[in-house]
């Protein structure tokens, strides 16, 4: 679900220079495992349908963490109720944003969908 590609990795890293005065040198890509925890974090924090803040998420065979953070309310999307997320990812000195989209089914549980490098544009 997590696309690398040349064209993501250089999303990284400009969303990397301009992140809140957080800097990268180089491409930040976080391991299937360090995903595989923000992705169960993301989808308890938009299971909760209220903008309640960030849910903080961590791997903590990696070290690696940060947090998940609700956009807006679900939307429908044929069949599927959907809600976007942004989270962030820190792991030693390399820090990077995400952007995902979680989606459920009628009652269903929420799965994230995607959760790729943070757009620019």
């Amino acid at each position: 679900m997590f696309e690398k590609n040349d064209a993501a990795s250089e999303q990284v890293s400009a969303t990397g220079s301009i992140d809140r005065g957080l800097k990268s040198t180089e491409a930040v890509v976080p391991s299937e495992s360090d995903l595989a925890h923000a992705r169960a974090a993301a989808a308890d924090a938009i299971a909760r349908e209220g903008n309640d803040g960030s849910t903080p998420w961590n791997n903590p065979e990696s070290g690696a963490s940060g947090n998940i953070t609700p956009l807006g309310t679900s939307y429908g999307q044929g069949d599927l109720r959907c809600r976007g997320f942004l989270a962030s990812y820190t792991h030693g000195p390399a820090q990077a944003w995400l952007q995902g989209e979680a989606c459920r089914m009628g009652v269903g549980k929420w799965e994230v969908k995607n959760l790729r490098p943070l757009s620019q544009g």
